[in-house]
C-alpha cells in the first residue's frame, strides 16, 4: 500500500526542493535581480578567505575566546575539542563581522525582493517601494534578533559541554575512550543545536517578510510553524548547506590557493564561483519560502477568523486527521 507523503520527511523535502528549483528557473527573469543584489554579499564572503588567516581581528577574537575558555576553567581533557571549536567560532565571527555591511544591505535586500515577488506573484500592478521597505525593515530587525539567538545557542552548547567534561573529570573515568566518546557526542549535539537554530532563523526571516512584523515575534512564530516539520527542515537544510560548503571549498582550492601568482583567469574563475554561490543563496531563500508555505498548510483559518492546528495522526488507512482548534486570541498570539 502506498504510504502518505506525511510519513516520509525526505519525500516532502525533495518535493519542496524540486518546486523551489523549478520556481527559480521558471521565474529567472525576476530572480536575476535578486541574484545581482546578492552577488556583492557572496563575493565579499568568499573573498574574505584571503584576509582571515592573517587578520588582526581574527587573532584578537581567537585570543579573547581562548582566554575566556581558560578563565572558565575547562578541564584539560576537553582542550583538543575546545581548541577546534575556538578556531571554528573565531573564523565564523570574523567572517560575519567583515561581511556584516553586505549582509545587512545586499543580502537582506535580495531576500526582501524575493519575498516581494512571491507576495505579488498573481497581481498585475507592480509592488510599491513602501511595501518593499516594510518587508526590508521587518527582516532587518529579525536578522539582528537571529544573531542574538545564534550567540545564545553557542553559549548554551559550551555550557553543556563544560558541565559534561567537568562531571567526567570529577567521576574519575576520564579515559581516552570516554573522552573520545564525549567529544564526538558534544560535536553532534553542537551540530544539532546550531543546525536547528539556523533553520528557525531562516524561517523567521521569511515569516517576518510575509507578515511584515519582525523581531523576536517572528522567531516565535517560526518555532510554532516548524512544530512537526523539524525532520523535513533538516532534510532541506542539509543539501543546501552542503552545496554552500562545497562551493566555498572549491573557491578556496581554485582561487585562494592559486592566487599567488595572481592571474586574470584566476580572478575570472573566482567571479564564476561567486556567481554559483549566489545562485545557491537565492535558491535557499526560495526553499525557505516554499517550506514556510508548506508549514502554513498545517494551519487553517476557520469561518470566524480563528485558527485550527492540524495534527496529523496516521490511522490504518494512512489518512486520519485530527483537528485541535485554537481560539482566535490564542492564534493571534502564536501565528
Amino acid at each position: 500500500m502506498e504510504q502518505n507523503s506525511f510519513t516520509f520527511p525526505m519525500a516532502r523535502s525533495f518535493k519542496i526542493l524540486r518546486r523551489s528549483i523549478h520556481s527559480f528557473i521558471n521565474n529567472y527573469n525576476y530572480t536575476t535581480t535578486s541574484l545581482l543584489l546578492a552577488f556583492p554579499f557572496s563575493s565579499a564572503l568568499l573573498f574574505s578567505q584571503f584576509f582571515l588567516p592573517s587578520s588582526p581581528l581574527f587573532l584578537t577574537i581567537h585570543n579573547h575566546l581562548n582566554s575566556l575558555f581558560e578563565a572558565a576553567g575547562f578541564p584539560p581533557s576537553s582542550q583538543l575539542l575546545f581548541t577546534i571549536f575556538n578556531h571554528y567560532i573565531s573564523q565564523t565571527i570574523t567572517s560575519s563581522i567583515l561581511v556584516l555591511p553586505f549582509t545587512l544591505s545586499f543580502l537582506l535586500i535580495s531576500k526582501a525582493s524575493i519575498i516581494l515577488d512571491f507576495l505579488h506573484d498573481h497581481q498585475q500592478q507592480k509592488p510599491s517601494f513602501a511595501s518593499f521597505l516594510s518587508i526590508y525593515n521587518s527582516i532587518l530587525s529579525t536578522q539582528i534578533c537571529n544573531s542574538l539567538l545564534i550567540l545564545s545557542a553557542n553559549a548554551s552548547c559550551f555550557s553543556l559541554l563544560f558541565i559534561a567534561f567537568s562531571c567526567l573529570e570529577a567521576s574519575g573515568y576520564s579515559s581516552a575512550s570516554s573522552l573520545l566518546f564525549l567529544s564526538a557526542t558534544g560535536a553532534i549535539l553542537y551540530s544539532i543545536i546550531l543546525g536547528n537554530s539556523f533553520i528557525v532563523c531562516n524561517l523567521a526571516l521569511v515569516t517576518s517578510g510575509m507578515d511584515k512584523s519582525g523581531g523576536f515575534s517572528a522567531i516565535l512564530k517560526a518555532c510554532v510553524l516548524i512544530r512537526g516539520w523539524t525532520t523535513t527542515a533538516l532534510a532541506l537544510a542539509i543539501p543546501v548547506n552542503m552545496a554552500l560548503v562545497a562551493v566555498e571549498a572549491l573557491f578556496h582550492y581554485r582561487v585562494v590557493r592559486a592566487f599567488n601568482p595572481a592571474s586574470s583567469s584566476t580572478a575570472f574563475e573566482g567571479i564564476i564561483i561567486a556567481w554559483l554561490y549566489t545562485i545557491i543563496v537565492v535558491i535557499d531563500t526560495i526553499v525557505n519560502y516554499k517550506f514556510f508555505k508548506s508549514c502554513k498548510r498545517g494551519f487553517r483559518i476557520d469561518e470566524e477568523g480563528g485558527y485550527a492546528y492540524l495534527v496529523r495522526i496516521e490511522g490504518q488507512n494512512g489518512k486520519t486527521v485530527e483537528e485541535l482548534p485554537l481560539s482566535s486570541k490564542d492564534a493571534d498570539n502564536f501565528i
